[in-house]
């Protein structure tokens, strides 16, 4: 295995300083900030200011036509940029948030969010279930939630703009439960006492607790259950998103709809022990625009990558994984789309109010959704049974033969129950330990990774947008220590365990 304290020893330095300089010129070396707009020679602003005059004399020959020769296209992204964030998910729009927030000097920073599905048809943000929880097994995703749930409770302190409605991310605080057999008590018992030592509030129950808590649960099976006091529930994914995106967008940042194509890039090679090390850094994005031909170049200084499912292919056009196997160039990173299903369903009889967001022992999960007797609910397939990434087609067998049976085994009365609808999205997955990746890379140094949550992206947005922010400005994580989620655990083999993967 490729030890990562030999191969990453130009990290340290990279690390040991802010990504970005936001103070002024005095900023060392390719991370001088361009602040302000790009100087011109005085010839190409006399030509600008002449080809102004004429289309106004044009306009004014024409009446009543917006024929326009010298017309560009709308939507393209500016022509330099600080930052660009390729992924417009919740993410994306967090970290772009936090960036303006968090910049020492108003308009500072010049951030750039690209997007490549204008309808967000498929996009895992509005495609989830939407809850948050603070019930795993690392500190780390502990703390993450537990600073979302208070981010989420004061949103409109921080995501509101003036002159617009408050936002309403239609909070539902039921928690979560998770049941667990008698084969996984101790891991569970195990997790809630890491969980209360971070500050959340959990209880175990006994089945007997348990039934007289919730009288449609068939307690068969259950050793013990714990149940999220506060901080735990779900929301509305969408109404998040937006937030960030119409709050970001507020402060000056850029929403282009476009695909990123390719990057250009410089490098350099520096002479270690072991042999070469080729050192890259991402000057251009190149943009293409929907349905078009048409691109555009952004010279930039770091490029963040949360583009989720599709996060690897992104890295390996900036040349991450692509090299010889068992070479740090050679190494993935390890994110790929997994195919998740969503099915609604009707139950006139089934739980109230009352009913959490349920985790049985089989890995089956269930809510309620509205007040009028429908509920949603899921499960991940098991490794051999992953389906089809190709499209966002559901299975409606899986439902039958995998979900179903457990569901009316664990509340009898939904053996009535009846399918309204479904849907299907993706988890952006890493198949290394299915925790984030958060920070630089080691070779490409001006790109950083935001994804690989495996499912738990969206409830932890707000805490790992901060995060990245902080990288970026201050050089090192402030709020909540992320460096065990950095790429280099990937070199050295050392897996971040969560066990409370849903």
């Amino acid at each position: 295995m490729i030890r990562a304290a030999r191969l990453c020893r130009g990290l340290g330095l990279l690390r040991a300083r802010p990504l970005l300089d936001p103070a002024g010129d005095s900023a060392p070396g390719p991370r001088r900030l361009r602040t302000g707009q790009p100087q011109r020679r005085d010839l190409f602003s006399g030509l600008e200011k002449e080809v102004v005059k004429f289309r106004k004399k044009l306009k004014e020959s024409l009446p009543g036509s917006d024929w326009d020769p010298f017309g560009t296209t709308k939507g393209l992204p500016p022509e330099r940029a600080d930052v660009v964030i390729v992924g417009g998910g919740v993410m994306g729009w967090s970290v772009a948030y936090w960036l303006k927030v968090l910049e020492p000097k108003r308009d500072a920073l010049r951030v750039v969010v690209i997007e490549k599905d204008p309808t967000y048809s498929r996009a895992s943000t509005v495609l989830s279930a939407g809850g948050i929880r603070q019930q795993f097994s690392l500190p780390e995703n502990i703390q993450m939630s537990l600073y979302s749930a208070f981010f989420l409770r004061t949103i409109n302190e921080h995501l509101g703009v003036v002159n617009e409605p408050p936002i309403d991310i239609q909070f539902n605080p039921s928690g979560y439960l998770f049941l667990a057999s008698e084969d996984r008590a101790a891991v569970l018992e195990e997790n809630v006492n890491i969980q209360r030592a971070e500050g959340a509030e959990v209880s175990l129950l006994s089945p007997a607790q348990l039934k007289k808590k919730y009288p449609w649960i068939n307690t068969d099976g259950v050793a013990v259950a714990s149940y999220g006091l506060e901080n735990e529930g779900w929301f509305d994914p969408w109404s998040l998103l937006n937030a960030f995106r119409r709050k970001a967008m507020s402060m000056g940042v850029y929403q282009c709809f476009g695909e990123v194509i390719s990057f250009t890039l410089s490098s350099r090679e520096i002479t270690v022990p072991e042999g070469e090390l080729t050192f890259s850094r991402i000057n251009y994005v190149c943009v293409q625009m929907p349905n078009s031909l048409e691109y555009q170049l952004v010279e930039c200084s770091l490029v963040i990558n949360a583009a989720g499912p599709w996060s690897q292919k992104l890295a390996e056009m900036a040349g991450i994984g692509v090299g010889p196997p068992n070479t740090q160039e050679g190494i993935k990173l390890p994110v790929e789309p997994r195919k998740r299903y969503i099915f609604v369903w009707h139950c006139p009889d089934g739980p109230g109010l009352d009913c959490p967001m349920l985790v049985d022992t089989t890995g089956a999960y269930f809510r309620r959704e509205g007040m009028g007797g429908n509920y949603l609910g899921g499960l991940s397939p098991a490794e051999e049974e992953e389906p089809d990434i190709q499209d966002l087609e559901v299975d409606h067998d899986f439902f039958q033969e995998k979900i179903w049976p457990h569901l009316a085994q664990r509340v009898p009365v939904f053996e009535s129950l009846k399918v309204k609808s479904a849907w299907a999205g993706y988890y952006d997955y890493n198949t290394f330990d299915q925790n984030a990746v958060l920070g630089p890379h080691p070779l490409v140094e001006n790109m950083l990774f935001i994804t690989g949550f495996s499912g738990h992206g969206l409830q932890q947005s707000p805490a790992a947008g901060r995060a990245m922010a902080e990288l970026i400005l201050n050089g090192r994580f402030k709020t909540i220590n992320m460096e065990k989620f950095s790429f280099n655990r990937f070199l050295s083999g050392e897996q971040v365990l969560e066990r409370n993967i849903v």
